[in-house]
């Protein structure tokens, strides 16, 4: 079996962050969605359950960080490819997401950071050559 990943976040208005995150060309499995939290697909083994703060809370038994002030995480989402990383991150900026910084380019590696309507920082990432898992 493939390992999964389920990375949670904590989203100020749910039906907004899904709206975002549609725009964006991506889908939610709605057998893991409901007003509280929703499970947003990125591949068959990579999500986001994007939740409301209370529900956040409840997991993580702390309070969600502020992210205006702090980082709680840089999520690295490998896309297929440049033309990919460009496009998604226009639309996140279009659909009320903003740029974080410059599309860097090393030659093996292509990526772009933008932050979603909550501030989470999302760098789209391509490798023209993937990196081996070792």
């Amino acid at each position: 079996m493939p390992r999964m990943i389920f990375v949670n976040l904590a989203v100020a208005d749910l039906p907004a962050s899904m709206a975002f995150w549609r725009a964006l060309g991506f889908d939610f499995n709605l057998d893991y969605t409901d007003e509280t939290a929703a499970c947003l697909v990125f591949s068959d083994t990579i999500f986001a359950m994007i939740m409301t703060h209370d529900k956040f809370r409840g997991f993580a038994q702390r309070e969600p960080a502020d992210t205006k002030t702090h980082r709680e995480a840089l999520m690295a989402l490998s896309m297929d490819s440049r033309e990919d990383v460009d496009r998604i991150v226009e639309a996140a900026i279009q659909h009320g997401g903003a740029a974080h910084g410059e599309a860097v380019d090393h030659g093996f590696m292509y990526y772009r950071p933008f932050t979603d309507l909550d501030g989470h920082v999302w760098e789209l990432t391509y490798f023209p050559a993937q990196p081996d898992a070792a």
